[in-house]
């Protein structure tokens, strides 16, 4: 048997994680109750069958036949029994983890979806993938082996002791002092390699996040001509992650073979000295045939509790992992004002369930105040890192109807407001109000469904194009679904498609053009309809000519709306009716095109191209 390799990361909180992870345990008792039964009988089946060879080596050699054969067939039906419950408790385990892992996976997915947006800035892509692939993967090995087989080593392990102490206690003190030899070397061993994984681990983690690198930035590579340089980094990389495996391995690969040689060792001796018994009339032969059997058999449960231990703490460090985001405090909402459809009748305005195109809001007290899109920014104070500003004392409003624009050079906060406004991050200093009503004081629903946002960078989803644009609106009509389009402007780009509106769409829409990306977006945002529209440089990836074709379209989709526009071409931005010209977090320049073109600064600067917009 191989070793298998173990891992130098162990939980932090060992008593909180296997709390934890008992607790989903425990929601399927009844299934493990029976696969510890099954277990158990598995286990004590493989002891009696080779306790049988007693009785029926005896019986052989008294020439007792009658009495040998049914020694013969009990121990065929003790076996028996142990095959099916080994079936019957692999099969139900099979069950029993799978759903502890729906439910692990369950609870995951929907605990990400409360966490605030700061979460996700602060973690790698392919850290929050990892909760639900390398560590949930390891929980599910450990369920679907580990558990089984830690019963059934134990059981086997402290039975075959005292089967052994009972047939010969002679015998047994020199089999308990190998089996603390094989402790003492196993805990020796486990001690030098823990170091050793603990760096490999370091590698590897090294090494896959600079192959993830490269191999997404392959297309700069090769520009750059970067091969040569890369594979020598990888190269040195590589050598590491050798280096530190060969010594986690060295001590680590001699941990089962040594078991097995001391157990080889123990088993010569106590043949021997049993032989000798044997020959003295201190023992019967049947008892020394089982006996020796039993010997020979008692390294395997210490090997399989050695490998299964370490593969548990390993296991138990993944669930830490995937418990501690489950621990993170959920994105909070205090908000008591809702969102509601409204339909008036003689004068007097009332919430209804059906889609009026007319929307109010409700307060607690049950009044109704209609939405007009009045947004406001007051004094408000904001940076994403403690003692970092990236506002500072930002003043400003939209009125009902209006375009905002913003504009300025990289880092200057434009998308930092649009991100306030929706409540993705809470001001730290004044307050933003919509409608009259502070922001903190609506209900993050209902905030996020009055504003339609269109993201400078573009995700779309797999499935089909009109799936993505029905992402909008998840019950928007085929017919509601080709209006967006057509205002998108990408109703023509779509009906040339293989399937039309029915294309596929996969790996972030990679079978389509950056602009088609971004047109798909602007429909999304169409099909929601909302009262307040929200583009962080929608138009980024479209060309000039495109640009143009959708700018009725767009001019359609903002009637009536208030629409905060954030620029990447000053030429999207003429006809706001106010632009905001943001430096360093402070609006250093407002008014219309024309107005800043007049006073000839910052904004006058970056129309003629003095700087780069972001």
């Amino acid at each position: 048997m191989a070793a298998r390799q173990l891992s130098g990361k162990k939980p932090k909180h060992l008593r909180y994680t296997l709390g934890t992870l008992l607790s989903y345990m425990g929601r399927h008792k009844l299934l493990l109750l029976i696969v510890a039964i099954l277990v158990t009988i598995s286990a004590l089946a493989n002891l009696l069958g080779t306790y049988m060879i007693r009785p029926i080596v005896n019986n052989l050699v008294s020439g007792d036949v009658h009495t040998l054969i049914l020694g013969v067939a009990v121990t065929a039906g003790i076996y028996g029994l142990g095959v099916l419950s080994a079936y019957g408790y692999t099969q139900t385990m099979v069950k029993a983890a799978q759903k502890i892992l729906f439910d692990i996976r369950r609870d995951l997915f929907s605990h990400l979806q409360t966490l605030p947006l700061k979460f996700f800035d602060t973690q790698r892509h392919g850290d929050v993938m990892s909760y639900f692939t390398n560590d949930v993967d390891t929980i599910s090995d450990a369920l679907n082996n580990s558990f089984a087989m830690v019963i059934q080593s134990f059981i086997q392990m402290t039975g075959t002791l005292i089967i052994l102490f009972i047939l010969n206690w002679r015998l047994t003190l020199i089999v308990a002092v190998c089996y603390a030899v094989m402790f003492l070397y196993i805990r020796f061993s486990g001690r030098r390699s823990k170091a050793y994984y603990t760096k490999q681990q370091a590698s590897l983690g090294d090494l896959d996040g600079y192959i993830e690198e490269m191999v997404g930035g392959q297309k700069v590579v090769k520009v750059f001509n970067h091969e040569k340089a890369n594979l020598d980094a990888f190269r040195s990389k590589n050598e590491a992650l050798r280096k530190a495996g060969t010594g986690a391995q060295s001590y680590a690969a001699t941990m089962i073979p040594a078991v097995v040689s001391i157990s080889y060792i123990n088993y010569a001796i106590v043949a021997a000295l049993g032989g000798i018994m044997a020959l003295k009339g201190m023992t019967d032969v049947g008892s020394l045939a089982s006996y020796l059997v039993f010997v020979r058999q008692a390294a395997m449960p210490i090997n399989q509790m050695t490998q299964q231990s370490n593969f548990l703490l390993a296991a138990l460090a993944g669930a830490e992992r995937v418990f501690e985001v489950l621990e993170q405090p959920p994105e909070t909402d205090e908000g008591q004002v809702e969102l509601v459809n409204v339909k008036e009748e003689g004068g007097t305005m009332t919430a209804c369930a059906e889609k009026t195109g007319r929307w109010a809001w409700r307060r607690p007290d049950g009044s109704l105040a209609p939405l007009r899109g009045d947004v406001r920014f007051q004094k408000v104070d904001f940076g994403y890192e403690a003692g970092q500003p990236i506002l500072k004392g930002i003043s400003l409003y939209a009125e009902p109807g209006q375009k905002i624009a913003f504009v300025g050079s990289t880092g200057a906060g434009k998308t930092t407001i649009t991100n306030l406004i929706n409540r993705f991050y809470e001001v730290q200093g004044g307050g933003v109000t919509y409608d009259g009503i502070d922001v903190r004081d609506i209900k993050k629903d209902s905030l996020r469904r009055s504003l339609g946002i269109v993201l400078q960078d573009t995700h779309l989803f797999t499935g089909t194009i009109a799936d993505n644009i029905r992402f909008g609106k998840l019950d928007a009509t085929q017919k509601e679904i080709e209006r967006a389009a057509r205002i998108a402007n990408a109703d023509s780009f779509i009906r040339r498609l293989p399937q039309g509106y029915e294309t596929m769409v996969t790996s972030d829409g990679a079978n389509l053009s950056q602009g088609q990306r971004q047109l798909l977006a602007i429909a999304r945002a169409a099909v929601a309809d909302p009262p307040v529209l929200i583009l962080d440089e929608a138009t980024s990836s479209i060309d000039t000519r495109t640009e143009a074709l959708i700018e009725k379209g767009m001019d359609q989709l903002m009637e009536g709306r208030t629409v905060f526009v954030i620029a990447h071409r000053l030429s999207t931005v003429r006809n706001a009716d106010a632009i905001m010209v943001l430096e360093h977090g402070q609006i250093v320049e407002r008014g219309s095109h024309e107005a800043l073109l007049a006073q000839k600064g910052e904004y006058y600067q970056l129309y003629r191209g003095m700087f780069e917009l972001s």
